[in-house]
């Protein structure tokens, strides 16, 4: 751990494209996740107004629920027709480029914002909502290809984890904005909402400073010359970049003749299936982990322990600086601990807070200190889930798939997000009302398979390259093939040699 650190000391450049490409990245997607919490009243208030002014009728509670839900879905639909996009626009224009022309989609969208209250037309909010989403469906996918990218073999588990942690920044920042002491108030909610514009902002004015991706430039363009200029201005140039370099290179060989592969060549080659399900199965419990039902019982959880209503605010943003400092915490440890431990560990005792919790919940009303233990169990479960699978399973398709495969799995990984969020936000409620405290046994299931899944199928990645990840996938399951179709063939010939004995 402390060589790896002070090697990302020794790599400054490394270190400002990380907060570069954070900041204007995934800390976006975070942010909007968060951020309707604080304006919705603010947010309803001009729904209601605009239907008055134009037609002289405020709308009924029925009426004003479904504009609502559907300004905050929006925002999923954007962001799924962003990451169908993203893949390409990287192949053709570059990861640099397409970042940078990124953010005059989120700035497009922060003017309309600020424009929204004094048009009084709540359909400019909608509008902005759905080029957030845009913005970060495609910030979600480049902004991974390109930090992993950027990093030595090292430093890519401590790097990649950057992905996780601007997330879980951008969702602190939505709710430490959104108090009333900040931007939560009825003047400034349309500057809390126009925030992303001045991260857009940051970034494509910094950006241009960076080097395009050392891979992009020697794999896709061929340019051997630029790849070595930009890793050594990544790492610092007392680090040769040649034995990396070679890496690449093997790897282009290999791929030499394979074109860039589309979404059904993904679906269809059998040497990547078990990298596929891994993707299919980390990001499908990524959003059915429960960690949205564990925040909004925690304000229950919390109100029960004895703090007072007008304070729930501030215990919120407690647990969201636990997950922001559990998620900046496990860049330190990822190296020496790797992905996979991390992602076993983090379901299976996410798995056990929740059926904890479950128990918990169920004896608060006969037992006066049971609230306490909800408490410790909650802060618990979202210790896990940020040093486990927020921390790990961002950046898993830039690391286990060739560079061939890496635009269509970043989709697909993206497309379960979106959907997942999508769901997640219509279906969850209904879940919760009929299933009361209860819907977290759902959740358990997720968890605690997806964790018997990675400790079966799922390779470590400390340390390795693609092609020998790909080479582990092979041979874990092909030895599991082998084991299985031997025994088959044992007792094949056993019972053979029990007719011949017989009929002797």
């Amino acid at each position: 751990m402390t060589g790896s650190l002070r090697q990302l000391a020794k790599s400054p450049v490394l270190v400002a494209a990380m907060f570069i490409a954070g900041i204007g990245g995934t800390f976006q997607y975070g942010f909007h996740i968060s951020v309707l919490n604080s304006p919705s009243i603010f947010i309803k208030e001009l729904v209601n107004s605009t239907c008055q002014q134009r037609y002289g009728h405020s709308l009924e509670p029925w009426e004003l629920s479904l504009i609502w839900s559907f300004i905050v879905s929006i925002y999923c639909i954007g962001g799924l027709a962003g990451t169908l996009y993203a893949g390409h626009l990287a192949g053709v224009y570059g990861r640099k480029r397409t970042m940078l022309l990124n953010n005059v989609v989120a700035i497009c969208g922060a003017v309309l914002m600020l424009l929204s209250k004094a048009a009084v037309s709540f359909e400019m909010i909608m509008v902005a909502r759905v080029l957030y989403g845009l913005n970060a469906g495609v910030s979600l996918t480049v902004h991974t290809m390109y930090i992993l990218e950027c990093a030595p073999k090292r430093l890519r588990g401590m790097v990649g984890v950057s992905v996780a942690s601007f997330v879980s920044l951008g969702k602190f920042f939505g709710q430490l904005l959104g108090i009333s002491e900040v931007l939560g108030t009825e003047e400034g909610w349309i500057w809390l909402l126009a925030f992303s514009g001045a991260a857009g902002l940051l970034q494509m004015l910094t950006l241009p400073f960076l080097p395009e991706s050392p891979r992009y430039l020697l794999l896709e363009k061929a340019d051997k010359h630029g790849c070595e200029t930009a890793l050594r201005r990544l790492w610092g140039a007392e680090r040769d970049p040649g034995p990396e370099m070679e890496e690449m290179l093997a790897e282009h060989t290999t791929l030499k003749g394979v074109k860039i592969q589309g979404l059904m060549d993904l679906f269809l080659d059998h040497n990547v299936r078990w990298q596929l399900l891994t993707i299919l199965v980390t990001f499908v419990t990524l959003q059915l982990c429960g960690i949205g039902a564990v925040y909004l019982y925690s304000f229950d959880v919390f109100q029960a322990a004895g703090i007072a209503k007008e304070n729930l605010r501030y215990v919120a943003l407690g647990t969201g600086l636990c997950e922001v400092s559990t998620s900046i915490a496990c860049v330190l440890i990822i190296e020496s601990t790797g992905k996979r431990v991390l992602l076993f560990r983090g379901y299976l005792c996410m798995a056990a807070s929740l059926a904890l919790l479950t128990l918990t919940l169920y004896l608060q009303s006969f037992v006066s200190w049971m609230p306490y233990c909800s408490m410790v169990l909650i802060f618990t479960y979202i210790f896990f889930f940020s040093s486990g699978p927020a921390a790990v399973t961002a950046s898993l398709p830039g690391e286990i798939f060739t560079q061939s495969y890496k635009p269509p799995a970043f989709m697909v990984a993206c497309i379960l997000n979106w959907v997942g969020l999508f769901l997640v936000g219509m279906l969850f409620p209904l879940i919760v009302e009929h299933l009361n405290y209860f819907c977290f046994s759902v959740f358990f299931v997720f968890c605690f398979f997806s964790g018997i899944f990675v400790w079966f199928h799922v390779p470590e990645t400390k340390n390795k390259t693609v092609l020998e990840i790909s080479e582990d996938f092979k041979r874990m399951h092909q030895k599991r093939g082998y084991s299985l179709q031997s025994k088959l063939s044992s007792i094949h010939i056993n019972s053979i040699q029990t007719d011949i004995s017989t009929k002797l």
